[in-house]
């Protein structure tokens, strides 16, 4: 069931996404697809809860709040009515040119998610595609722990270390945070050059990045760097790993907003339009 809601949410952002921009039916069909959208995140944080990370778990709730807004928004853009033929009678108003910025901001909001929403959930619901990633970042990881003198194996998705198993998972491979900057570059209005210039910088640097963070929890853990495996393993991914995941994030998002400064308007819009949510 939440499978289903997934899967039409992101086939109402493609159509969305397809549609002209700044008419009535693209918003409908974007707020119905944020809705369930919404759902999806909503009930994620329990299986988050359940394995006692609370970083992600904290992370996809939020993302379910930022989901209910977009969806109000889209909502408010659709009973709004505004399109170019009702932005032409208002053209000389101060108030016109800030609606058709905002809608295009919600256009470009919903491309990004059905890009990135693609992307990502490609691979964490087709069993097939999902198997191979994990396959590809187990067997690179490897590959690295060896060519610095560490005795490693692996099995499938296991990796062994001094005798201790650890499994890599989809959550290891990185293909959250590049799916997100896959999303925002491609859906963003830039040139071409820029854009490719900015992804380039951003999905494989996050990708090389993830497997030296693999590499560093399964050294940390097998050879026992802080304690017990289990606690190794705990201060080694969920603390050490994840601070440097978000620092290392917030450096290469700093790198893209610079080449695409295209992005910081879309922040900007995106701020403004939560602020005046609740206004006419």
């Amino acid at each position: 069931m939440l499978e289903t809601f997934l899967w039409v949410a992101l086939g109402l952002f493609v159509i969305a996404s397809l549609g002209p921009r700044n008419k009535r039916p693209s918003f409908l069909v974007g707020a119905i697809g944020w809705a369930l959208f919404t759902i999806y995140w909503a009930i994620e944080p329990t299986y988050y809860l359940g394995i006692g990370d609370f970083y992600n778990a904290t992370l996809t709730f939020l993302t379910s709040i930022f989901c209910i807004f977009i969806a109000l928004l889209n909502t408010k853009a659709y009973l709004s009515n505004v399109s170019k033929k009702a932005s032409k009678k208002v053209s000389k108003t101060l108030y016109a040119p800030k609606v058709l910025k905002a809608t295009e901001s919600l256009y470009t909001i919903t491309c990004a998610a059905a890009i990135g929403g693609v992307f990502y959930f490609s691979f964490a619901e087709v069993s097939t595609l999902n198997t191979w990633l994990i396959d590809v970042v187990t067997s690179q990881t490897v590959w690295i722990l060896r060519s610095l003198g560490v005795l490693a194996t692996f099995s499938g998705k296991h990796i062994f270390v001094n005798r201790y198993d650890i499994e890599i998972i989809l959550a290891c491979t990185g293909i959250e945070s590049m799916a997100l900057f896959a999303g925002v570059i491609g859906a963003v209005e830039a040139p071409t050059k820029r854009r490719i210039k900015a992804f380039m910088i951003s999905v494989p640097g996050i990708y090389l990045l993830n497997l030296l963070r693999n590499v560093f929890v399964v050294v940390a853990s097998g050879y026992q760097w802080f304690g017990p495996v289990d606690k190794s393993f705990y201060i080694a991914h969920h603390l050490i790993a994840k601070i440097g995941s978000t620092v290392a994030l917030l450096v290469i998002a700093y790198a893209v907003l610079r080449i695409l400064p295209e992005l910081v308007d879309l922040i900007a819009d995106v701020a403004r339009m939560f602020k005046n949510l609740g206004g006419s």
